[in-house]
């Protein structure tokens, strides 16, 4: 709920609501949870059968300023949906929200909005009825930890969308044999927190090494460690690639999805 993101590969986060459920190893030390809990004294809004909260009007605001501040100085903000929930969540929070969320984007033509899920198969249930070949503000993404759940790409790019992501983080193994194909931006994150688990290099040396093959932008957003932001390098350089979203007007509405 800042608009001023601590997260590298975003200018602002937004959260319709909070709480979530873990679905997968990724989420073992998940963050927002220990935040939610911990630092914001909420642990309810946490598991499968836990309430979910609705963040306040104020904060809906907040992307409408971002939103008119962006078109004053004739640029474009990035908006992640969201860092303490996952906006495809099956839960009855969720999906009588997720409405109100397309209402939001649909007004902020001057953001782009990056929305990411761990939940691939849920991902065209979720969008509204009007998103055709796709918002032109709108990036969608899904986590992947290892090649165990190298198949929510597969999920991903069924989906058509100006810009499609893969957020490899945290890593906790092999990416390998992850198909890029219809894919236009990977970032690269090994696990940051008090029970961080380690990488390989070789990991984030393989899909580096695939996306520069591929035409894929690459992100490097991290090494493990005790916090985000610390070792930002790889093999001593800084790569920070940042995709470019398809034209809108080369999306015809309505017309079968393609890669």
């Amino acid at each position: 709920m800042s608009d001023k993101s601590k997260i590298s590969w975003t200018d602002a986060t937004f959260n319709p609501w909070m709480g979530c459920a873990k679905v997968s190893p990724g989420c073992a030390h998940c963050y927002a949870e220990r935040m939610l809990t911990d630092r914001m004294g909420r642990p309810g809004l946490w598991g499968p059968k836990a309430g979910r909260q609705v963040t306040s009007d104020q904060n809906w605001k907040k992307p409408l300023k971002w939103n008119a501040q962006a078109a004053k100085e004739g640029k474009r903000t990035k908006a992640f949906c969201g860092s303490l929930c996952d906006w495809a969540e099956d839960h009855p929070t969720s999906e009588a929200a997720r409405p109100r969320l397309w209402e939001l984007i649909r007004a902020t033509p001057h953001l782009d909005w990056l929305l990411l899920t761990k939940r691939a198969e849920r991902i065209a249930m979720s969008l509204p009825d009007d998103w055709g070949r796709g918002y032109p503000n709108v990036w969608l993404g899904v986590s992947i930890e290892s090649n165990d759940y190298r198949a929510r790409a597969d999920q991903l790019r069924r989906v058509p969308a100006v810009v499609r992501f893969i957020s490899y983080e945290p890593a906790l193994g092999p990416l390998d044999r992850l198909d890029l194909t219809g894919i236009d931006w990977v970032i690269y994150g090994g696990e940051s927190g008090p029970k961080y688990r380690e990488h390989d290099l070789a990991w984030p040396r393989q899909v580096r090494a695939m996306c520069r093959a591929a035409g894929v932008a690459f992100f490097y957003k991290q090494s493990p460690a005790i916090r985000t932001e610390m070792k930002t390098t790889l093999d001593g350089e800084t790569i920070r690639e940042m995709p470019v979203p398809r034209k809108i007007a080369s999306i015809e509405r309505g017309t079968p999805a393609t890669p």
